[in-house]
């Protein structure tokens, strides 16, 4: 974990308990904990349809239509807020106070995927016992049923590692508590909590899952090991892809996980897991359909696209590393009619936090300050902001996260591109799912947006 002065743990820990974060010494459990939490949620949304559901909160354009509906304020999504500022807020805390305040493994610094769970789905911050009990849930469901293993033996190794990923996890629905439930005739309020449990279902098998893929992609030689019961989700996953000996890397995937739990419901995949959940398909269902949207070169390939570039640059200059050579290197890929990968961004419009937290766990290790991909990233980040915006055909010119994350993963021996968006399927489940959850509970529904042909549209603008 970044490491800070007292005061500003003292600051950071007052803020949240003051903004209603405060951990409490609590056995609850994450059921337990959401069936307190979710009436409340009811409440307020009962009262925004009744007292507010004529309120403007923004306006249609025709370049928003044919924009690809970018910057719409059309979808509801409770875990977190994207501004275009200050970056992402997970229930109003920013990546500084997880860290801060959400409990780590045992022996490690930085924060769990589960403790984020907890906190995307609830809004509250778990004591380490409720955050290590958790752990124990999902490795008592982490084991894949042998008809998955089956499947997922049988698949070429040819085939990509996300369409595995998203043919595996679609086949999980055989097992879907919600689908069972609601052939059976349960009642509306009863949705979310056999979402829940598949919900918690798949996020607990995702990392045997993709661990089982790397493994028959990559190294078939290997033996896999099955998953350990003391272990927390990301010291399974990393024990299981044959890293468990890198702590180094481990604590990495734990907060590379963590960080890119969830970005807001906007994003291709998490919208996606929205959409087709709002058709009461189950969570494995919907989840399938994101990892195919995170899929995309335009979404989740993004930072494989970037090492790859990086150690192009490094190719062609070789040990002579200058602020010069690399501002050529810039120029030379702009004026080839490429974008430089790693920088822009969607929405936001300042560097980006995951970009600043993964730069602060690499000062922090010695290994990776010596590390030359890590330096050419760090320079490069210094320099690229003033070339494209004298370049000036960006909006955003600084480092989003894919700058640097596939470079740590690289660094480290995980060395495949093509599977990196596989991790990157694994973190986005805690988000998207826990939403899902949230849907149910709220009742929302299905997902229904009006289209226009251009010939509409001018007849529209023409009145």
């Amino acid at each position: 974990m970044i490491c800070r002065s007292s005061l500003l743990a003292k600051s950071v820990a007052r803020s949240i308990s003051n903004n209603g974060f405060r951990r409490l010494a609590s056995t609850k459990s994450l059921k337990e904990t959401l069936q307190e939490v979710i009436p409340a949620k009811q409440e307020q949304l009962k009262k925004l349809k009744a007292e507010h559901s004529q309120a403007v909160v923004g306006e249609v354009k025709v370049e928003n239509i044919l924009g690809g509906m970018r910057g719409l304020k059309a979808m509801l999504w409770e875990a977190s807020v994207l501004d275009p500022n200050e970056g992402i807020r997970f229930h109003g805390m920013t990546i500084p106070d997880c860290q801060q305040v959400l409990p780590p493994a045992p022996g490690g610094k930085e924060m769990t995927a589960e403790s984020m769970l907890w906190l995307l789905l609830t809004g509250k911050v778990p004591t380490p016992d409720q955050s290590h009990q958790l752990s124990a849930e999902l490795a008592e469901k982490g084991e894949l049923p042998h008809f998955v293993t089956q499947l997922i033996d049988s698949l070429p190794k040819t085939l990509h590692p996300m369409t595995q990923l998203g043919m595996g996890v679609a086949a999980l629905n055989h097992d879907s508590k919600f689908q069972a439930a609601y052939e059976r005739g349960i009642k509306k309020p009863e949705y979310w909590t056999y979402t829940l449990e598949d919900c918690l279902n798949l996020i607990a098998k995702l990392p045997a899952l993709a661990a089982r893929i790397y493994r028959n992609v990559y190294h078939p030689e290997r033996s896999l090991e099955s998953v350990d019961k003391n272990l927390d989700l990301v010291g399974n996953y990393s024990n299981m892809l044959g890293f468990g000996q890198n702590e180094h890397l481990t604590e990495y995937l734990r907060l590379y996980i963590a960080l890119h739990g969830d970005h807001e419901g906007g994003n291709a995949s998490a919208h996606t897991a929205h959409l087709v959940g709002s058709t009461l398909s189950d969570p494995y269902i919907s989840y399938s359909a994101a990892l195919f949207a995170l899929a995309g070169p335009l979404h989740g390939l993004a930072n494989q696209e970037v090492l790859r570039w990086q150690m192009a640059m490094q190719k062609e200059i070789g040990d002579n590393i200058t602020h010069e050579n690399i501002k050529d290197y810039l120029w030379k890929t702009l004026r080839s009619g490429q974008v430089v990968p790693g920088y822009g961004h969607g929405v936001l419009r300042n560097p980006d936090p995951r970009f600043v937290a993964l730069q602060e766990f690499c000062k922090t290790r010695p290994e990776l300050q010596a590390s030359p991909i890590i330096q050419l990233v760090q320079q490069t980040a210094e320099i690229a902001p003033d070339v494209l915006k004298e370049h000036g055909k960006t909006k955003n010119p600084y480092p989003n996260v894919d700058a640097t994350s596939g470079c740590v993963l690289y660094h480290y021996g995980l060395t495949e591109f093509k599977y990196y968006t596989v991790i990157f399927g694994v973190s986005r489940a805690l988000g998207a799912l826990t939403q899902l959850v949230w849907a149910r509970a709220l009742g929302l529904p299905l997902e229904r947006p009006k289209s226009y042909s251009m010939d509409a549209l001018q007849k529209l603008i023409k009145n």
